[in-house]
């Protein structure tokens, strides 16, 4: 293992959507010869522009950017493969003496790109869209329940809320019959580098009304057509790619189930729970450097050069 002063340095650039982080990475990109590598689970879709507040094609012209745009909407992708090949480019990157800039806000992919990723056995459809359907009917504190009696320790580290992981550790469970806690770990941390972990942490006031703004800017600038192409090319409601914040409200908004009101509402409303559990998230990972300002604000910048310079 190379000593932690030889070895080139990793900034994780993360935070809930809406704070700002892309402008922000450019910004720090420019200044530290930096790379930028795709974190967000939906900016990896071709098609998903709008709704997933994608780097602006100007941005991408001032820094090279990785990992956008890399599937088609039907496709199916793991925090595994995302492990595997976000660490392949920021190897590229460090070989080619530049600094992997690492800029999004799902957690599960920041964790394995730096920590590694346990996927015990493959993924049983059936089983999880039922654990789902149950989750749906009486709530997640019953699948944490229910996980309790078949494996507590996977329920202590797992919150009540955090139906992703009460259903993959129920899947587990269900189909190997064994608890996913005394499943062996094959995690391989990212040792070949120093990571510098920087997360935007916005008073929520301020979080809340950027994001409000967002997503009006959003249906302004054509989400609704942007999902009508997606269902005119064939593609289901249901996959994953839907899944984006406002795709789903946009669909049953055309289906004239709600109202074009009551769709931009629904995203706000989805989007401000989903910035909280983005939070919840970050607040539990070590080795956190946080930044009161939005990504914008000049004093974000002179934060993350104050922390990458202290962390030489």
């Amino acid at each position: 293992m190379n000593s932690l002063a030889s070895r080139p340095k990793l900034i994780a650039l993360v935070g809930p959507t809406g704070s700002g982080k892309s402008a922000l990475a450019v910004e720090a990109a420019l200044v530290l010869h930096g790379e930028i590598v795709n974190c967000d689970s939906m900016q990896l879709y071709r098609r998903l522009n709008i709704g997933t507040a994608k780097p602006t094609d100007q941005q991408r012209r001032l820094v090279p950017h990785h990992l956008y745009d890399l599937l088609e909407p039907d496709e199916v992708y793991s925090a595994g493969r995302y492990m595997q090949e976000a660490r392949g480019i920021c190897r590229q990157i460090a070989g080619r003496g530049h600094t992997p800039v690492v800029v999004g806000g799902t957690g599960l992919y920041l964790r394995a790109l730096l920590e590694g990723v346990f996927e015990g056995p493959g993924r049983t459809e059936e089983l999880r869209r039922r654990l789902h359907r149950i989750g749906d009917k009486r709530g997640s504190v019953y699948l944490h329940r229910l996980l309790a009696r078949r494996d507590p320790e996977a329920a202590r580290r797992i919150q009540p809320a955090d139906r992703i992981r009460l259903v993959r550790a129920l899947e587990v469970f269900f189909a190997t019959g064994s608890p996913i806690s005394r499943l062996q770990p094959s995690r391989e941390p990212f040792d070949e580098v120093s990571i510098v972990k920087i997360v935007l942490n916005l008073p929520r006031s301020e979080l809340y009304a950027r994001i409000n703004r967002r997503v009006e800017e959003m249906f302004q600038s054509g989400l609704i057509e942007e999902v009508e192409s997606l269902l005119r090319q064939g593609y289901s409601p249901d996959l994953k790619a839907f899944e984006a914040l406002g795709y789903r409200a946009v669909v049953r908004f055309l289906k004239g189930e709600i109202t074009i009101e009551e769709a931009v509402e629904s995203t706000r409303r989805d989007t401000r729970r989903y910035s909280k559990r983005q939070m919840t998230w970050f607040r539990r990972e070590a080795d956190v450097h946080w930044i009161p300002f939005a990504g914008e604000d000049p004093r974000a910048l002179a934060e993350v050069l104050k922390i990458v310079e202290m962390n030489n």
